[in-house]
């Protein structure tokens, strides 16, 4: 049986296991707090190590944003949009989107806080870092999907392709960001996850359906 763990004692934690801890408590504090309100002492408590286990994996503040962008925002990022290459059609393409966005939310709580303080936020200390790794050949297959799509005459004109991902996360992570705010509110109590994500799914449906558009014709 291991020993229990006496109050105010650090776990021990070594290897690959310490750095993956560190960059656990990073996250969830960037979230909460922000990366400006949070300081190395406070990652290591988090994390239960000492903050000389911070600096031995992460010899500076610089090191540590780095690899939380590419080994935590990235690495969600890149899985939420690869498979949109694979999609067949522009409906299965954002309705996937919306579905793995909100997966992702539900596997990585701090993920729409973090995205919003620390990415879209002017002064997040995270996005000049994330934007220099976004996969662009997805965001590109998603533009390119929607400008033939209007060239096929398939959905409105007036819809600006570079833009339909900024719609995709508006529907998304906004909402899942301010969920619990949102839940306060006594007409809005009970709205989840699962509702933002078929909210945004049918929103997205009924402005690039082809039914959509013949019935309007």
């Amino acid at each position: 049986m291991t020993p229990a763990r006496s109050i105010g004692r650090p776990r021990r934690i070594a290897g690959r296991d310490a750095r993956e801890s560190l960059l656990d408590a990073a996250v969830g504090l960037f979230a909460e707090n922000g990366v400006a309100g949070t300081s190395i002492a406070a990652i290591a408590e988090r994390a239960g190590v000492t903050a000389a286990m911070v600096h031995y994996y992460f010899s500076n503040r610089a090191q540590l944003l780095d690899a939380v962008a590419g080994e935590r925002l990235l690495r969600i990022v890149n899985g939420v949009w690869a498979p949109v290459v694979a999609a067949e059609g522009l409906e299965a393409m954002l309705g996937g989107l919306v579905q793995r966005i909100v997966q992702a939310a539900e596997d990585h709580p701090w993920l729409p806080s973090l995205w919003l303080r620390e990415v879209v936020s002017e002064g997040g200390q995270l996005r000049s870092r994330l934007l220099r790794m976004l996969p662009l050949e997805f965001i590109q297959h998603l533009i390119s999907t929607v400008a033939v799509a209007q060239r096929r005459g398939e959905i409105s004109s007036e819809i600006e392709p570079r833009l339909v991902l900024v719609s995709v996360l508006g529907l998304t992570l906004l909402p899942l960001a301010g969920l619990r705010m949102l839940q306060q509110v006594p007409l809005l109590q009970g709205v989840g996850r699962e509702d933002i994500g078929r909210h945004a799914e049918a929103l997205l449906a009924s402005a690039f359906s082809k039914r959509r558009r013949r019935r309007a014709s």
